[in-house]
């Protein structure tokens, strides 16, 4: 069996971005400033690596306090019952160059979901001081109210405020784990 090797995420050259519909005409666009995640993989490649991801609710940022204030209420993600947002893989698989496809469970608001995302591989590059790093850019979709977030409001002509699919975006740089680098 190959060596198995466990990367940290490197939340200083990391972000997890969200944007959503609203009043249709222009996209909201949010982010979590708090999250952890650990990747393990078998052997020299990232195929069927297994991929652990935390976000921490409460540390969501939209640029206005008040609709922060709001979204961490029970109308979206019930930040008190619910601190965090957690991801755990169930495969991540190789498309064609550096395409590749992780699918996995999204626990959000207490509901666990299967959803596959769009992993686009970036490369690898020391840091300048020994460490290797690799980065990666991960897209996806996912509709709130598979989640239990149904809150809505209603625009002037009748139409929604705020659209039913969240687009995610995170931009994600690892590095062997400090446990990883000391039994080197």
């Amino acid at each position: 069996m190959a060596n198995s090797t466990t990367w940290a995420i490197d939340q200083m050259h990391s972000d997890v971005l969200f944007k959503i519909k609203h009043l249709v005409i222009s996209n909201v666009t949010g982010s979590f400033k708090k999250f952890d995640g650990k990747i393990v993989t078998q052997g020299d490649t990232f195929n069927d690596a297994k991929i652990n991801f935390t976000i921490d609710v409460k540390s969501i940022d939209t640029n206005q306090a008040d609709r922060d204030g709001h979204l961490k209420t029970g109308d979206f993600f019930a930040a008190d019952l619910y601190p965090q947002i957690t991801f755990e893989s169930t495969s991540f698989t190789h498309v064609v160059g550096d395409d590749y496809k992780m699918a996995g469970n999204l626990t959000l608001r207490g509901v666990t979901k299967p959803i596959e995302l769009n992993v686009e591989y970036g490369g690898s590059e020391d840091n300048g001081y020994g460490v290797l790093k690799h980065g990666f850019e991960v897209t996806g979709v996912i509709n709130r109210m598979e989640f239990g977030m149904t809150w809505n409001t209603l625009t002037d002509t009748g139409g929604l405020g705020l659209g039913e699919t969240i687009k995610l975006i995170a931009n994600i740089q690892i590095a062997k784990s400090v446990e990883e680098t000391a039994e080197a």
